[in-house]
């Protein structure tokens, strides 16, 4: 039999479009390619190729993969098929014996994915229900051709419209339940869309079959961005948007473009950048990397420069960095998104900024340097800081080596200093085997959707937040305490931001407050973990002892935090200044002692 992954790899890394050219010409008609079908000899051009897809042709009713097109065009059987598309893509075939019996399971699923996606495109352009969707792309500088070429859509708010349709179809409930098109509740007989007056973004394998979509929001409301849950055709840190559509294009140039969203992906396309994806979410998964690795090893991240941006552009660069893959990053003016700029100043003005790209741990200490996180003691040790998960990351040797030396340079660290710090060697490289087990989780549904289950982190997991956990609900259901906090305990103290934004909303309200006005204006982790405090109000007969416990172990964990900062200036310090710190580092240990905290390591001063 045929495994899986040497067919799928051999389909990935094949262009069909140039396999096809050799027998077929064809000439580029949007985002497909077209010429005359090979099959029943036709001479008008129904015979579409569709890169990093299929062929079809629309008169005759051909239609396959590249495997199906050589097999019949070449009369080869699957195994000489693979092996031929495999010597045309670079890729050695061994041991290939004979073909995957029965069709894809998932292919039910596609081809409804399919249908949706020819629904939601006919809603966006034909009718009333499609007119805030459409004022909305022309506002973003988006024609129908060009929105075609993406098969972007529009899901009505009508709960019962797309089901209908895609029942005539021949497409039942449960196909469309398993597909994620529709979501049913415990207490609700009929399903409903998951998706309602949203604009649709399909989102397709690297073969090109529809899998999921991505919904943005029109008007008001939570979420912005909808995606699909998760299923037998899609698992969103294993999918990219846009790859089906510029891996070929990724080889050519032996480059990729990394955006933060789907108008960012679109608007480079439109311009002629071909080779851009976007992840789903800002973070960038593991799997994510390694399907670009395939593809190429030099990759430039374009994110947004606010501070999410940032955040998501570091922490994209550590898991490439990981694979030992070359990463610049791009810096457009201020105010500026890869879409807006690209809609001013073209492909050029874009290239242009391509050629500035600067290495992402470059860029790192850019940043730190115009802060001036190097300027003094206590600042330099957080900025090394900062500093060493990329250091641990990196797994070139040779990069690593820059790395340690540019390092030295920005901090007047000595190198052995660093190289301890980073622990004598790179953060290892991650295992591929079988995933662990998830964390704990509790469940809770989603505002936007009601019908979907979301699981979310527990935060009581984490180390440390139990306390803040306890705090706040003790002071949602009893509402004396509320002062008595308050005169002890800032937000800046709690760590979860969850907890942290429902405090502040708390802090802002007083004792006299009502759940309608502590939900209004938090995001959606918080809003869902206000109901799960609310909804836990059990063991309250002892409060004040857990208030008062409470309120000691935050103020423990300020000393804990504030030593931890002096253990790490130390090593750092000389002469008086070394003293200054070892005395107040007595101070706090006493004071540490006396909320009843336990014995505090202690600095080695004998330590180089």
């Amino acid at each position: 039999m045929i495994p899986d992954d040497v067919v799928e790899r051999v389909a990935d890394a094949a262009d069909i479009v140039a396999i096809i050219g050799e027998h077929v010409k064809l000439k580029r008609v949007g985002r497909t390619w077209r010429g005359p079908c090979p099959f029943h000899q036709g001479t008008h051009p129904n015979f579409s190729v569709t890169p990093g897809g299929g062929y079809r042709c629309w008169s005759c009713g051909e239609k396959g993969s590249v495997f199906t097109f050589v097999q019949k065009r070449l009369g080869l059987d699957f195994v000489d098929a693979v092996k031929y598309v495999g010597q045309k893509s670079g890729i050695e075939v061994r041991e290939v014996t004979r073909q995957r019996e029965g069709p894809d399971p998932r292919e039910p699923l596609w081809e409804v994915n399919a249908a949706a996606a020819e629904y939601f495109r006919r809603m966006l352009w034909e009718g009333e229900a499609g007119a805030q969707a459409r004022e909305y792309l022309a506002q973003r500088g988006l024609d129908q051709a060009q929105a075609d070429r993406f098969s972007i859509g529009f899901s009505p708010r009508e709960i019962g419209l797309m089901r209908a349709h895609l029942q005539t179809l021949g497409f039942d409930d449960e196909r469309q339940l398993e597909a994620g098109l529709l979501v049913k509740r415990e207490d609700v007989e009929e399903p409903r869309p998951r998706f309602r007056g949203r604009l649709m973004f399909p989102i397709h394998d690297v073969r090109g079959n529809v899998v999921a979509f991505g919904g943005r929001l029109l008007g008001p409301g939570e979420p912005k961005y909808l995606n699909s849950a998760e299923s037998p055709t899609f698992v969103k840190g294993r999918t990219l948007y846009g790859l089906s559509w510029a891996k070929n294009a990724i080889r050519r140039t032996d480059r990729v473009i990394l955006v933060e969203g789907y108008f960012d992906c679109v608007r480079l396309m439109l311009a002629g950048v071909e080779e851009v994806v976007a992840p789903l979410g800002t973070a960038l998964a593991e799997p994510q990397a390694e399907m670009l690795r395939r593809y190429t090893r030099n990759v430039y991240l374009l994110y947004d420069s606010d501070a999410a941006g940032l955040k998501a552009t570091f922490r994209a660069g550590d898991e490439l960095l990981r694979l030992g893959m070359s990463v610049q990053v791009v810096t457009l003016p201020e105010g500026e998104d890869p879409d807006t700029f690209v809609r001013a100043h073209g492909r050029e003005g874009l290239e242009a900024h391509l050629a500035q790209a600067i290495d992402v741990f470059e860029r790192k200490i850019q940043l730190l340097e115009r802060h001036g996180a190097f300027s003094d003691l206590r600042r330099k040790r957080q900025a090394i800081d900062k500093l060493l998960p990329t250091l641990r990351a990196v797994t070139d040797p040779l990069t690593r080596d820059l790395y340690i030396a540019r390092t030295a340079e920005a901090s007047g660290v000595g190198r052995e200093l660093l190289e301890r710090e980073i622990g004598h060697g790179p953060e290892p490289v991650r295992s591929r085997g079988p995933e662990p087990p998830p964390p704990e989780y509790f469940e809770a549904p989603a505002e936007e959707e009601p019908a979907v289950r979301v699981r979310r982190r527990d935060p009581r997991r984490t180390p440390g937040v139990s306390t803040e956990w306890e705090l706040v609900r003790v002071m949602l259901h009893q509402p004396t305490y509320v002062e008595l906090v308050l005169e002890r305990v800032g937000p800046d103290d709690f760590r979860e931001p969850a907890l942290r934004a429902i405090y502040a909303r708390l802090a802002a309200a007083g004792a006299d407050w009502a759940a309608d006005d502590l939900a209004s204006g938090l995001d959606e982790d918080a809003a869902v973990m206000l109901q799960a405090l609310l909804a836990e109000d059990g063991g309250l007969d002892a409060a004040e002892r857990a208030v008062q416990d409470c309120l000691a172990a935050l103020q423990r964990e300020r000393l804990r935090e504030a030593m931890a900062e002096i253990d790490r200036q130390l090593p750092l310090a000389a002469g008086t200044e070394q003293d200054e710190l070892m005395r107040r580092k007595k101070q706090l240990t006493d004071e540490w002692r006396s909320l009843g905290g336990r014995g505090w390591k202690s600095f080695d001063r004998s330590r180089p």
